[in-house]
């Protein structure tokens, strides 16, 4: 965990534009003696190479390479603009933490930051914190994070129902008493389609009004169709954050591996929650890998100085090119699959040079996506290798 003191948070404050944000957190660095004042041309130099913005209302301007030495020791500067900075391509900056880091040790802060404003509410909080004690407590992660709430209380087995509808307010009934969603979550809900996953499991979520991570999970007794698909049960997701993604992951691999039925055959609740809050349902079923599944290949970072931001946006733009669903796991971190589509995720993964990257594609164009993206990291993701 870093070290952040008080001092270096400063709210409310304001800027006439980017340029003019990205200098005041700069002199903010130099003013604390962490940075020599030839490290505001370098904050302002990296922006051009790749913006680093990570989203919801985060950017985390820093220094190139060839600026390093300018760089006195570790810190921060983070400034919250109330009123938004524009930061580029419609995005909106409320919150700009500067970094200066002397060595690769910045990939772990930066992983630390993702992991934490990777939780909208979290951000949200943190443009409208009114004391720097109250920014900090949630920049730090020292914020509890709530599990995901997934029990006996949100599981409605063998529902006598011949409508989606009334799954559908089942399952909202559960998470309103839960506190998990607010009144935008219900009427978004309520008035759109679910998605319909295959093999009878229909998903229904809403990208707003999503309170806490919580589960609804509403089977049927008879099955009935709905657009033309049969409806054996119906999953309601409030997603709060990324907590939720070992959910996801593992619906996926029951429909990969043609188990979903075990979801809506069960009526034993439980069971069914036991079922889905582990984590691997193709080893317990004695199912093959998922490597199996699409296309995977390992590819090892060249970069000296790893993935930082300006990689890993080339990572990513090389990845949004292909339609195939991609993830991207470091196997000398945690080894947990994330989506290539995601600069937040990526960064997150703190992959430093010489760590293995494991590209998993699956899609109709997985072959020339994994190609193409192992081209990219071997020469070096828009940068210059040893």
């Amino acid at each position: 965990m870093f070290n952040l003191p008080i001092s270096d948070i400063h709210l409310a404050a304001a800027a006439s534009d980017k340029k003019n944000a990205i200098e005041q957190v700069a002199k903010a660095l130099e003013n604390a003696g962490y940075a020599k004042s030839g490290y505001a041309q370098g904050m302002l130099n990296r922006e051009t190479q790749a913006p680093t913005f990570l989203g919801n209302g985060i950017a985390i301007p820093h220094g190139t390479t060839e600026t390093r030495d300018q760089v006195l020791k570790t810190g921060f500067a983070v400034f919250q603009f109330p009123d938004g900075i524009d930061w580029g391509d419609n995005q909106t900056a409320y919150i700009v933490i500067g970094i200066a880091a002397q060595s690769n040790e910045h990939l772990e802060l930066l992983r630390q930051l993702t992991h934490i404003i990777s939780d909208e509410h979290t951000a949200d909080a943190m443009a409208k914190a009114n004391t720097p004690e109250a920014l900090k407590q949630l920049l730090m992660g020292e914020r509890q994070t709530q599990p995901v709430k997934l029990d006996d209380s949100m599981v409605t087995v063998n529902a006598s129902v011949d409508n989606i509808n009334t799954l559908k307010i089942q399952n909202i009934i559960n998470l309103q008493n839960a506190q998990a969603v607010s009144t935008d979550f219900i009427t978004q809900v309520l008035t759109q389609t679910p998605s319909y996953l295959g093999q009878g499991i229909w998903l229904s979520d809403s990208p707003i009004g999503n309170i806490q991570n919580a589960i609804a999970i509403a089977t049927v007794k008879n099955p009935f169709n709905f657009q033309d698909n049969p409806v054996n049960a119906l999953i309601t997701l409030s997603y709060a954050n990324y907590q939720i993604e070992s959910f996801l992951l593992k619906i996926n691999d029951l429909l990969k591996n043609k188990e979903v039925n075990l979801i809506s055959d069960d009526g034993n609740v439980n069971s069914l929650i036991g079922l889905l809050r582990s984590e691997n349902s193709h080893e317990e079923n004695g199912s093959s890998d998922t490597s199996t599944s699409g296309i995977t290949q390992d590819f090892t970072i060249l970069n000296p100085h790893g993935l930082h931001t300006r990689p890993s946006t080339q990572l990513v733009t090389t990845i949004k090119q292909f339609e195939s669903t991609i993830t991207v796991s470091n196997l000398d971190g945690t080894a947990t699959p994330v989506n290539g589509r995601s600069l937040m995720k990526i960064v997150s993964l703190g992959a430093k040079c010489g760590h293995r990257l494991r590209i998993h594609a699956e899609g109709t164009d997985a072959q020339k996506a994994i190609v193409t993206i192992g081209e990219a990291i071997n020469s070096g993701l828009g940068e210059e290798i040893a």
